[in-house]
């Protein structure tokens, strides 16, 4: 590729900009400021900074990643899909169910390529548990347990918590849609989702605008029961998932990379790679893309997965009870 760009400038955008230069060393590297305000200092890995959406559009990018607040995916996904330019929103698709749909049905008549950014897809142990449960390797799920939780004030130490993004709503903040991965690999793994409970909770502690902390209990089409708990509270950061099922029960350690198999005759290591460069996800997740643009089968698109996050994220807000501020 001779021209690639990446909108936005939070850390985000700066690790697909470096990435980008690791996999197109000779590619012109575009970046772009979400708000498309006038940048006049140096931009780590751009060769080019521009303002607006035009010159971005001009400078014939072959590839845009948008890392733009969710509020901002519409517009910007919108200019680039009447232009026919592949595009890869980072997640969520969009803040809202009907700016997403908005998106798909512009996809479908620019016959557009896009895909969303859901980077756990593409991490190693996430590749072996899509394995093991097309396999069956447990039997029928009854229920599975995912649970997700990080120290906001600890996600980017450069800035003060209550500025970034997760902790505004008009920029898409929230437990729910900072960490819908878990939703979204759920989709991936089990199918649709169906909520049956939802409880979201703030505390004085961060005393934020939007949800810190979600509880939800969900059911996929096949009857499985799926807890799942999100949150920006904990101080050592948590990320896992158990699968129960009629064979057996599965233990997924996101973080430590490592799938645990257990049954009536003990419990085995199935998968365990903890010094995996988490940053490949990032990688996979881009040249995935790009083989899906030149016509390969190398990817399952998350378009579908996408919206269906977003809907039920909708739907969670509207349903939800709000517990008592901790």
């Amino acid at each position: 590729m001779n021209t690639v760009a990446v909108i936005g400038l939070g850390n985000i955008a700066r690790r697909h900009r470096q990435n980008l230069k690791l996999l197109f060393p000779k590619a012109s590297i575009v970046a772009m400021s979400a708000s498309g305000r006038s940048v006049n200092e140096p931009i780590d890995f751009a060769d080019l900074v521009l303002s607006d959406m035009s010159e971005l559009i001009e400078s014939s990018p072959e590839l845009v990643i948008i890392a733009s607040p969710s509020p901002f995916h519409e517009a910007h996904a919108s200019a680039l899909i009447k232009k026919n330019i592949p595009v890869l929103i980072e997640k969520p698709l969009a803040s809202e169910p009907e700016s997403a749909q908005r998106i798909l049905e512009l996809i479908k008549q620019y016959s557009s390529h896009v895909e969303i950014g859901y980077c756990l897809r593409h991490l190693s142990s996430a590749v072996i548990i899509k394995q093991l449960i097309s396999k069956n390797f447990i039997g029928e799920i009854y229920n599975c347990s995912a649970t997700v939780g990080q120290y906001l004030p600890d996600w980017r130490p450069n800035k003060h918590y209550t500025t970034c993004v997760s902790a505004q709503e008009s920029l898409g903040g929230g437990a729910l849609l900072e960490l819908s991965h878990e939703l979204d690999y759920l989709h991936w793994l089990l199918g649709p989702l169906k909520l049956n409970y939802a409880q979201l909770r703030s505390t004085k502690e961060l005393e934020l605008e939007v949800e810190e902390i979600a509880d939800l209990v969900l059911t996929s089409q096949k009857g499985a029961v799926c807890y799942i708990h999100m949150d920006f509270i904990q101080k050592q950061a948590q990320r896992e998932c158990t699968f129960i099922g009629s064979k057996g029960r599965l233990h997924w350690n996101l973080i430590t990379n490592t799938v645990t198999h257990h049954n009536d005759e003990g419990t085995e290591i199935v998968y365990s790679q903890p010094e995996w460069d988490k940053n490949q996800m990032y990688l996979n997740m881009v040249t995935a893309f790009i083989c899906r643009i030149q016509g390969e089968e190398c990817s399952h698109s998350t378009l579908e997965d996408a919206y269906k996050t977003i809907a039920l994220i909708a739907k969670i807000k509207q349903k939800a009870e709000w517990g008592i501020k901790l």
